[in-house]
């Protein structure tokens, strides 16, 4: 069965001539379907910039990545906005839309997707909320909304459209003990139930507990790969 993340000597860099600046250095990596890997590393080491190629945010230059059966290097920009469809992104600032309340920031998610009517898609979204724990905050806007809640939220987007792959930035870096936890497990467990594979960016010593491997980047390369807890 094919890895729904493989990557294979990626090497990414930004500018050109005299200002050129390598921050990505053959980097490879694989994650399995139902896999929780954590990228840990000191900021300006790689991991957001190599999250954003996996996540066909910006376009590949050098290497190998195959995401959810798409190869990168190479492909066009309608190839790539098909895959981010299929990919769950959760960021820090979970950048929720203040004007729409919860319900509706989930069912954005699904505008993409063809099939659903909006009516269709709230329902979806006020389950996703459920699942989440915030079906009695399905109506409320984002200020209404406590930091962990509207990182919940985030997640519940993320998972709406049952992604392939599930990307997270730092999801727990603005938000307390109790809050960064409740979200990770949750992420954890409703991923896991679908077998759906997740690559986490984090900087959180307090969430390492909920990973399959801990992969550690430092100046642009993989250093180390371990299973959780070595």
């Amino acid at each position: 069965m094919e890895a729904p993340l493989d990557l294979s000597n990626v090497t990414f860099s930004y500018g050109d001539g005299e200002l050129r600046r390598q921050v990505l250095k053959d980097v490879s990596l694989s994650v399995a379907p139902g896999e929780i890997v954590l990228l840990t590393g000191p900021s300006g080491s790689g991991k957001t910039t190599l999250l954003t190629l996996i996540g066909a945010l910006r376009g590949m230059q050098e290497g190998k990545c195959r995401v959810l059966g798409q190869e990168l290097l190479g492909a066009g920009e309608a190839d790539r906005v098909r895959l981010r469809r299929r990919i769950g992104f959760i960021f820090q600032n979970h950048n929720l839309l203040g004007f729409l309340t919860a319900r509706q920031n989930v069912a954005m998610a699904l505008e993409l997707h063809g099939g659903l009517n909006d009516t269709a898609r709230l329902k979806r979204a006020g389950e996703m909320l459920a699942a989440v724990g915030l079906a009695d905050h399905a109506d409320k806007r984002p200020s209404q909304l406590s930091g962990g809640q509207r990182q919940r939220v985030a997640v519940a987007r993320a998972l709406v459209a049952e992604p392939g792959l599930v990307l997270a930035d730092e999801p727990t870096a603005a938000l307390d003990r109790a809050s960064g936890q409740e979200v990770v497990h949750l992420l954890s467990d409703l991923a896991r139930r679908r077998g759906t594979p997740i690559l986490l960016v984090t900087h959180d010593p307090r969430i390492l507990d909920i990973a399959d491997r801990i992969v550690a980047m430092e100046d642009g390369r993989i250093i180390q790969a371990d299973a959780a807890g070595h």
